[in-house]
């Protein structure tokens, strides 16, 4: 974790500017095969990646296998999923959007009403780490939005088994389908569908950067939520003495993914170093340690001269995770416009909303948090707005349409108005 000064650094971008095109063309590769051949090519991926062979029969995990997992876990797991789930409920509930009908003039009325959409996949990590806590924060959602259709896709573990406590988090969810598929080759089944997996209509949830670039590759054919991955965190801190506790939050992001980004930017330049030799120190002792020592070695700690300074930096870097910790913690906050989401004050880490607190995990990466926002029951419906018009209604605004229609040399559009108005499109009688 190097440490620099930000006017030195601001120049270099904290995040590559695009996705390495060999990366791009390996994605596409993987994607084109999965629909060309389906299954077959799944299964061969699952291999290939995973290091386990699944019969084409055992794509899919039956229900019952899910009640078995929630009913095996600790109690004080299915306790904290939950008590987890729970929360996150209650807060989608306070998000969802309110339907509304109003009399723009006498005569003509509008409205919106939502749907949700009808099926949704829903990407859950694995590999070198269970995200129970994913399968949480992006099928509560849907289900608070009324989806009919929630299908799961995660890596399968040794022996093809999909670990419990993720299965636990599905039956707790009311998840109607579980694939134990993963990477690139599950963002292509969601897709465009295979013989044992019908596509879906949006593709959610957080992923490596094979999985992020798969779903911006499809996002032609499906709906995806957004760039969610790698992680992403930036600290910002001044007048704060406890640094271990920085380079924790630190760790605790990095420890995802080797492409994990972080960042702590500081008025201190003492604490800044104090940290990065800590952060040096713990990896040492993680037993995710050949992780860590891949993406700390892209930390960066930036001193800026003033509280203004390090709002500039925070909304140019529009990082996923955002701590504001120490002094002016709340004062900064108001001056933060780009971030997927903030934790405000030294008692709330960012885990805290990872897992338990009701807020979302699945945030906007690769600067996306500038243009895009937190997973919420909105990204799970539709709107629709809806136009009622009586003969009165028609007689007080259609003139100004039939102007518009002639002035872009629309004519029948001109009288598909006019006529109802009882003139011509000129507005004679």
């Amino acid at each position: 974790m190097k440490v620099v000064k930000y006017s030195d650094y601001a120049s270099e971008p904290i995040r590559p500017s695009q996705v390495p095109k060999e990366i791009a063309d390996y994605v596409s590769a993987i994607i084109a095969r999965v629909r060309d051949l389906g299954d077959s090519a799944v299964l061969e991926y699952t291999e290939k990646f995973d290091k386990v062979r699944i019969e084409p029969d055992r794509i899919r995990i039956e229900w019952g296998e899910m009640r078995r997992a929630y009913n095996a876990i600790p109690e004080s797991l299915r306790a904290a999923l939950r008590n987890s789930a729970e929360r996150i409920r209650a807060f989608q509930e306070l998000q969802k959007p309110l339907e509304f009908s109003a009399t723009i003039v006498p005569g003509v009325s509008a409205g919106i009403k939502f749907d949700p959409i009808q099926s949704v996949g829903l990407y859950v990590p694995g590999g070198s780490a269970a995200y129970p806590s994913t399968v949480l924060m992006t099928a509560i959602p849907a289900k608070v939005a009324g989806v009919d259709r929630c299908a799961v896709f995660t890596p399968p573990g040794k022996g093809g088994d999909v670990p419990e406590a993720i299965l636990a988090a599905a039956y707790i969810a009311e998840v109607d389908e579980v694939y134990r598929v993963g990477g690139a080759q599950a963002i292509a089944a969601m897709a465009y569908g295979t013989e044992r997996i019908r596509k879906v209509e949006k593709i959610f949830g957080p992923g490596n950067i094979y999985v992020t670039v798969a779903k911006m590759l499809v996002s032609w054919d499906v709906a995806v939520d957004m760039p969610a991955g790698p992680s992403e965190l930036l600290i910002y801190t001044e007048g704060f003495d406890k640094p271990e506790w920085l380079a924790y939050d630190i760790l605790a992001q990095c420890e995802h993914d080797p492409r994990a980004k972080a960042a702590l930017v500081t008025t201190d330049a003492a604490l800044a170093e104090e940290v990065a030799r800590m952060v040096e120190n713990l990896v040492k002792e993680s037993p995710r340690r050949e992780i860590l020592e891949k993406s700390t070695a892209q930390a960066v700690a930036l001193v800026v001269g003033s509280r203004e300074e390090g709002a500039d930096a925070i909304n140019e870097m529009a990082p996923e995770h955002l701590e504001l910790v120490g002094e002016g913690a709340e004062e900064i906050f108001k001056l933060v416009r780009n971030a997927g989401a903030v934790f405000i004050g030294e008692y709330t880490p960012v885990p805290l909303g990872d897992y338990t607190a009701g807020t979302n995990h699945v945030l906007p990466t690769m600067g996306w948090a500038k243009r895009a926002s937190p997973l919420s029951v909105r990204d799970f419906l539709r709107s629709r707005e809806y136009l009622r018009c009586t003969r009165d209604g028609v007689m007080r605004i259609g003139g100004d349409a039939v102007m518009v229609a002639t002035a872009e040399g629309l004519l029948n559009h001109a009288r598909a108005v006019s006529s109802r108005m009882g003139t011509n499109c000129k507005g004679e009688k």
